[in-house]
């Protein structure tokens, strides 16, 4: 029984800290002095596609990844473009190949593309909600 209670303790604990998780929003930003304060998945996926390369109001439109393996960059590419890593992988060598586009720059991690598009109004990322300060504004969350 004294052995039951320890455990008990620590699932509840693993449930609670990957409950939190599955719930984290991120957020899709742009620099607080770009024009664009929303946009649509749409939109937002062209631009990460290559198929669009100006936001709306018809400013240029830079996407900027975050690391590989980033689990945020995953979510991005799942919820937003709707293709996994290998799909991105060989939808962006065939467009390099024909010289028709170039993938998204990578920046790294989430404090990284913050910073990058806090300074340059033609930049847009996406970062976990938590890390949204002043410096940003969310187009998108999911």
């Amino acid at each position: 029984m004294k052995l039951l209670n320890p455990l008990l303790k620590c699932l509840t604990l693993v449930t609670l800290v990957f409950t939190s998780l599955a719930y984290a929003e991120t957020a899709v930003i742009v620099s607080a002095q770009n024009a664009n304060k929303s946009l649509d998945q749409d939109t937002i996926a062209r631009i990460f596609l290559g198929k669009s390369k100006s936001f709306p109001d018809g400013s240029q439109a830079v996407p900027v990844d975050q690391a590989l393996n980033s689990p945020t960059r995953e979510m991005f590419n799942d919820k937003v473009l709707a293709k996994n890593n290998s799909q991105l992988k060989a939808y962006w060598s065939r467009l390099i190949f024909t010289g028709k586009g170039t993938p998204p720059k990578e920046s790294g991690s989430a404090a990284e593309v913050k910073d990058l598009v806090a300074n340059n109004p033609n930049l847009i990322g996406y970062i976990d909600s938590s890390a949204v300060d002043e410096s940003v504004s969310v187009v998108y969350k999911f």
